[in-house]
């Protein structure tokens, strides 16, 4: 499944391609893909892409969007004066369009806008662009770092307070766009241990942990996202970001770029987990938590 960085990378660079676009037509190949009207869609103009978490928000003319997202293998690919591919890499890339994968078909005023999706986990949904922030994936998603306040990223944790703080950051509804990898990479950043009880962290940790998560997802962004064997650029290239600027993530059995200790990979809630046994160190500061799923914040 793609972070947030990957689906940011593939806004920017569909913008350009679909943006000032009419659809003239929508096929629907599969029904589970697809949620809506057609007939709402047709004659329509895009006017612009937006992002809620990862999903892609598509507004149209007429008070009308379509919600996009890609889930673990869909891809969007228009094909126009040149082919432009997002999400996850396989032949459709070049193959010719439609094909087994096909999901739903959007034919522009120029070119088309294929939505492939392998396990048919991913969708487009029309809807009311009135109604996009009250839809429910939407509405319980909680700010992203560079919306939050230290002050409100610090009253959150303490709702968790014995929960570990990585579960507590992957949380959506604690704060919005933190997956594996920029997890791991902003908690060694801060010199925070993942496994440090969330309600053990101090204002000043709080405000070093929200500014490492902006500053690596940020890196991501400006550098296409990481290069996961799923996701690569909206053009079809790879990201580079874990090859120029990851210090931990697969990083394990290689020297810690500060202080030189072999990175380590440890499991934490049920993820793989880089750090830095000596930058991170546990027992410096606090003991481990558990996270508690039902203990989730649901307001």
């Amino acid at each position: 499944m793609p972070e947030l960085p990957e689906v940011e990378t593939i806004r920017r660079g569909l913008e350009k391609y679909i943006v000032k676009k009419k659809i003239v037509g929508v096929d629907v190949y599969c029904e589970k893909s697809f949620c809506g009207q057609v007939a709402d869609v047709v004659g329509k103009n895009v006017k612009e892409i937006r992002r809620y978490g990862k999903a892609l928000i598509i507004d149209l003319s007429g008070g009308i969007s379509l919600m996009i997202h890609l889930r673990m293998t869909g891809q969007l690919i228009y094909d126009g004066t040149e082919r432009y591919a997002a999400g996850h890499p396989s032949e459709n890339f070049v193959d010719k369009l439609p094909n087994k994968q096909t999901r739903v078909v959007i034919r522009m005023s120029d070119g088309v806008l294929y939505f492939n999706d392998q396990r048919k986990f991913g969708f487009v949904k029309v809807m009311r662009t009135a109604e996009v922030e009250q839809d429910k994936f939407v509405k319980k998603l909680a700010k992203e770092p560079w919306q939050m306040s230290v002050e409100e990223l610090y009253a959150k944790l303490q709702r968790h307070p014995k929960a570990c703080i990585k579960a507590v950051i992957l949380d959506q509804t604690v704060i919005c766009g933190l997956g594996n990898i920029y997890a791991d990479e902003a908690l060694y950043a801060a010199g925070i241990h993942p496994e440090r009880r969330a309600g053990s962290l101090s204002k000043d940790e709080v405000r070093r942990l929200l500014k490492e998560a902006c500053d690596v997802m940020n890196r991501s962004i400006e550098s296409g996202g990481s290069t996961m064997a799923t996701y690569v650029r909206a053009d079809g290239s790879r990201g580079d970001y874990l090859e120029k600027f990851a210090k931990v993530f697969r990083k394990e059995g290689t020297e810690c770029p500060r202080c030189g200790a072999k990175i380590a990979k440890i499991r934490v809630a049920g993820r793989g987990t880089h750090i830095c046994p000596k930058c991170q160190n546990l027992s410096v500061n606090a003991e481990a938590g558990a996270y508690d799923s039902s203990d989730k914040e649901t307001k």
